[in-house]
């Protein structure tokens, strides 16, 4: 693995002669705390997926719930990874706004660590076009991936030079369209929050972000780890469990919520809930831990 040092030194490197706009990572915010509460539709991934229910659906659980807002990720509109018909956007936007629930963001599968520079090309445009869908959703973040593992046969440099080209890419169109591109840092082709920083500081984007998964950094000090990625966050994933040292243990929120507030951050906390059976009292449970914890 690539150490932090080498990761950022390099990651400088490339930046080199990029023009750096006012602004650019960490993300400038006025100071102190503001949290709204949303759900991750990937809390419902079952039903969603089976056709037991749909996005409008989570609208209305959200709504019952006094959730502020829905992350509709990309997966449970009709034709992924195809973006939705317009009437298809506009449809859940109505719902979502007349039921008093914002749409915070949306999301998609891409693979920007893949050696086959057709197959990344073809990720870029499946993300600018649902670029295109988030704005019509009025959706302000699109939540993307680096890669689903480390390429055989090349190295971590070569693959981060062609990953963060894609992001610059993507972040210029998204800029283009009013919408903020997200990394989720997923344990995958990044491992730590050092490798996600880098990436963000290598693309250097006001339009470019982090989405803060805190059950997805599986080395070292997990709340550690966090804290460093706060100041880069648009977006969260609040899970029920983070990793230490690859193994799982109960997040404790209220030190979350201690570390954001040392960090500060103003914005949508989208929370996710896993696990067999019936999603909706696991939610419910989840939510109530939050809420407590987090004072809202």
């Amino acid at each position: 693995m690539l150490n932090r040092r080498r990761f950022l030194t390099h990651s400088a490197g490339l930046m080199a002669g990029v023009a750096v706009p006012a602004g650019a990572s960490p993300v400038v915010r006025d100071p102190g705390v503001k949290l709204k509460l949303g759900l991750n539709a990937f809390s419902f991934d079952g039903p969603l997926r089976k056709g037991a229910m749909t996005l409008a659906d989570a609208v209305h659980f959200c709504a019952r719930q006094g959730v502020d807002a829905l992350d509709a990720t990309g997966y449970y509109f009709p034709g992924y990874p195809k973006a939705p018909a317009d009437e298809v956007i506009y449809a859940l936007k109505r719902t979502a706004f007349v039921n008093g629930v914002a749409i915070s963001g949306t999301g998609v599968r891409n693979d920007f660590a893949l050696a086959d520079g057709a197959a990344r090309k073809a990720d870029v445009q499946m993300v600018k076009d649902w670029i295109v869908a988030a704005s019509k959703l009025g959706a302000p973040v699109i939540r993307v991936f680096s890669g689903r593992e480390r390429p055989a046969g090349h190295s971590f440099e070569q693959a981060l030079e062609w990953m963060v080209a894609d992001f610059r890419e993507c972040a210029d169109f998204g800029r283009e369209h009013g919408v903020v591109v997200a990394l989720q840092q997923h344990n995958d082709f990044l491992k730590t929050a050092a490798e996600a920083i880098g990436v963000m500081e290598a693309v250097h984007s006001d339009w470019f972000g982090c989405i803060l998964d805190i059950g997805s950094l599986r080395s070292g000090d997990p709340y550690a780890e966090i804290e460093k990625l706060v100041p880069y966050a648009v977006s969260w994933q609040i899970k029920e469990s983070v990793g230490r040292e690859g193994r799982d243990e109960p997040t404790d929120l209220a030190r979350i919520k201690g570390i954001i507030d040392r960090s500060g951050y103003r914005g949508y906390v989208p929370f996710e809930a896993l696990g067999p059976g019936d999603p909706e009292p696991r939610i419910v449970a989840f939510l109530e831990k939050i809420r407590k914890a987090f004072g809202l």
